[in-house]
C-alpha cells in the first residue's frame, strides 16, 4: 500500500517535473523529491534522466510507471469496492443450484444471510447440472452450486470439497447405530434411489458394478424431499449426500450412516462464477457466505 510514492511518481511523470507535480498535490517540492530518492536507492537504479530541466524516464522507469500506474488503478477499483461493502449494501444475487441443495443447504442459508444484509434480494433457482453451466455462462446466474460440475475453462471455482456418500435410514434402524457400513449390506433393505439423471446415481451405479452387486430399487426419484419422505414414512433406505438430509439430521428424524466401500467415489461439491468480470458487491458477499457455511459443514462432517 505505498500509494503515496507511486502517485507522488505518477505524477511527476505526468507534469514533467518535480514542482509541477508538487502543486499539483498541494505537498513541497522536497517531499516529492525524497520519495523519488527514496524510490531510487531501494531499486538501485534511477527512474529519471534530467534533460533541459525535465525529467524523462529511463528504460527502468519506464518499466516501473508500468507497474505503478496498474497498481494505482487496482488500488483505485479496491477503494471503490470497500466504498460498496461499506455503504447500504443493496443489490441481488442470483444463485443456480441443483433441487437437491436449493431445498437443503440454500434455505438456512438464505435466511441468515438476509439477516445480515437485508438490503440484498437473493434469487436461487434450482437447475439441472447441465443448465447451472448454462446459467453461469450466460450470465442468467451469479453463481452456480452443484456436485461433479464438468470443467468449464470460462469458469472460476470459489470452493470446492469432496462428501461422501451414505445410507440414509430412520431412527431405530439396524444400520442406524452402525459408524459405516457397506453397499453389500444396503442391498439387504429396499432401496430408494436417486433417479439416473442425478449425477450421485451414476457413481452409486458404478460401485454396484465394480462390487458386483445387483440393484433392484423398490422406487426411483428426481426429488430428495420424496425419497427422505418414503424412508421416514419407512418404504426403504435411501443412498444420498449428507447435504441432501442435513436439516431432518438436525432434527434426528434420519440418520446418516457413512459407505465405507473402497470403490465408491466421493461428490464434488463446486462453487463457480464465470472467470472473466468481477462478481457485484452482492455476488461476492453471497460466495462468501456459501463458502464459509461448506467450509463449516465440511469440518463438522469430518
Amino acid at each position: 500500500m505505498h500509494a503515496r510514492v507511486l502517485r507522488y511518481l505518477d505524477e511527476v511523470v505526468r507534469r514533467g517535473s518535480i514542482r509541477k507535480a508538487a502543486e499539483t498535490l498541494h505537498v513541497a517540492p522536497t517531499a516529492v523529491n525524497r520519495q523519488i530518492l527514496d524510490l531510487e536507492a531501494e531499486l538501485g537504479a534511477p527512474l529519471f534522466e534530467r534533460i533541459n530541466k525535465r525529467l524523462r524516464l529511463t528504460p527502468l522507469g519506464e518499466m516501473v510507471l508500468a507497474h505503478v500506474r496498474q497498481t494505482l488503478r487496482e488500488h483505485d477499483a479496491l477503494r471503490d469496492r470497500i466504498e460498496e461493502f461499506k455503504g447500504a449494501r443493496r443489490g441481488e444475487v442470483t444463485v443456480a443450484a441443483t433441487a437437491g441443495l436449493a431445498g437443503s443447504l440454500m434455505p438456512s442459508l438464505v435466511h441468515d444471510f438476509r439477516q445480515r444484509f437485508p438490503g440484498i434480494v437473493v434469487r436461487v433457482v434450482d437447475l439441472p447440472v447441465l443448465e447451472i453451466i448454462a446459467a453461469v455462462e450466460q450470465g442468467d446466474a451469479d453463481l452456480g452450486l452443484g456436485y461433479d460440475l464438468p470443467e468449464v475453462p470460462a469458469f472460476r471455482t470459489i470452493a470446492t470439497s469432496d462428501w461422501q456418500i451414505g445410507a440414509v435410514v430412520p431412527p431405530g434402524h439396524a444400520l442406524a447405530a452402525q459408524p459405516s457400513t457397506m453397499l453389500s449390506e444396503c442391498v439387504g433393505y429396499p432401496l430408494i434411489l436417486p433417479a439416473r439423471s442425478l449425477s450421485i446415481r451414476s457413481i452409486l451405479d458404478d460401485a454396484f458394478a465394480r462390487n458386483a452387486i445387483e440393484v433392484s430399487p423398490t422406487a426411483e426419484s428426481t426429488s430428495t424431499a420424496l425419497i427422505q419422505r418414503l424412508v421416514m414414512l419407512g418404504s426403504g433406505i435411501a443412498l444420498l449426500n449428507p447435504l441432501d438430509v442435513m436439516e431432518e439430521r438436525a432434527r434426528q428424524a434420519l440418520v446418516f450412516v457413512p459407505l465405507r466401500d473402497r470403490h465408491l467415489r466421493r461428490q464434488t461439491l463446486a462453487l463457480v462464477s464465470r472467470a472473466r468480470g468481477q462478481l457485484s458487491a452482492a455476488a461476492e458477499l453471497m460466495a462468501g457466505t456459501v463458502a464459509s457455511a461448506l467450509a463449516a459443514l465440511f469440518a463438522q462432517a469430518h
